[in-house]
């Protein structure tokens, strides 16, 4: 995974991490409520009970976006978007994705043979004309991010998403809709998928909303999709923990849980956005509304990543990023500012400030 390798390569540890995209873990839902009720009660003793529990597929339908035919879990986003890819994608098929891309998707393509088709956001989403153009050769599949684009901040909104939905429609790929932020994102999920539920698989992470060690994402889509996901997942690990499907259900429907997520979600927005208005006050303004990354343009991009790694604080560089050449906007760096108390906002955004001319 080469393109993985160089956004999270660094040489030491910083003293202020904001190179990793990851959640503040004193923001995560307490597990000792869920774990403290877990018992195997009802747990299946057999390879051939259903993948889900019935009631935590009760909850995710009625919470998905659209009307959903199958639902499932499997170990995380990114093993969702494997299973998915591997089921829609085969060697040689063209896949369009969003400009700048999360790389590990960008690693897993490659790996796949795919061609990665980059489509470039603007603030409202993927750019319809471009999106127009690149849909005019067969395509096997769309991926997309519907809210807090990583690693812009980016949201897909409502009128953006229905021309999106119109484009797809005509052609005979397949969108999948990654919805890796989830519950900490302050924007609604209003992705094309509302539009064309029978055309998408849509994928929600539990990762940065209730803890990266639970490794939960839920998949949803078309019944014939599924059944091959499925299918190909009974041939090798099967289902996902039905144990850690309890825990998962626990913190969905607990009420101090729920609302331990939502404190997050609102703290995470004020991070941003104190981070956001010190940027601005120094003349370095950026884009996207949403998510716990920042990405910020500076003048080099190895030159920022110095300067900011000399004074402590690791940014992941944004090379690793783009897929197209000579990329409007120059060069950037992602900055998770999820992680950057409020109180520490203006020290931070000084020596982002510095960085970005240096």
């Amino acid at each position: 995974p080469a393109r993985y390798r160089r956004a999270l390569d660094r040489p030491a540890r910083p003293t202020l991490d904001l190179s990793g995209g990851v959640p503040d873990a004193a923001l995560l839902p307490r597990l000792d409520r869920a774990l403290a009720g877990l018992t195997t009660a009802g747990t299946p003793a057999t390879y051939l009970d259903e993948p889900v529990l019935p009631e935590l597929a009760a909850v995710l339908r009625a919470d998905w976006p659209h009307p959903v035919e199958e639902v499932t879990v499997v170990d995380g986003a990114m093993d969702a978007l494997d299973r998915v890819l591997e089921t829609l994608v085969r060697h040689g098929d063209r896949v369009v994705v969003e400009h700048p891309c999360f790389p590990p998707l960008v690693d897993l393509l490659e790996a796949r043979g795919a061609e990665v088709v980059p489509v470039p956001l603007d603030a409202e989403g993927p750019e319809p004309d471009a999106l127009a153009a690149a849909l005019r050769e067969p395509t096997a599949a769309v991926v997309l991010q519907p809210r807090a684009q990583n690693p812009t901040g980016v949201s897909i909104t409502g009128p953006r998403a229905d021309r999106l939905a119109d484009l797809i429609a005509a052609t005979g790929a397949i969108l999948v809709e990654d919805d890796s932020a989830g519950a900490i994102a302050a924007s609604p999920s209003r992705g094309p998928g509302r539009r064309i539920p029978d055309r998408t698989v849509h994928i929600r992470s539990f990762s940065k909303s209730h803890g990266p060690d639970l490794r939960m994402a839920a998949v949803g889509g078309p019944a014939e999709v599924m059944g091959e996901v499925l299918g190909r997942r009974r041939l090798g690990q099967g289902w996902s923990s039905r144990l850690l499907q309890r825990v998962l259900l626990s913190l969905l429907t607990d009420p101090v849980s729920v609302a331990e997520v939502a404190g997050a979600r609102e703290v995470y927005a004020r991070r941003r956005a104190a981070v956001v208005g010190e940027l601005a006050a120094r003349g370095v303004v950026t884009g996207g509304t949403d998510g716990i990354n920042l990405w910020m343009p500076v003048r080099d991009e190895a030159a920022a990543v110095e300067r900011l790694r000399r004074g402590g604080i690791g940014v992941a560089p944004g090379s690793p990023f783009l897929l197209l050449p000579d990329a409007p906007g120059g060069d950037h760096v992602r900055v998770t500012v999820g992680l950057v108390p409020e109180g520490d906002a203006a020290p931070v955004a000084a020596a982002l400030t510095e960085a970005a001319r240096a």
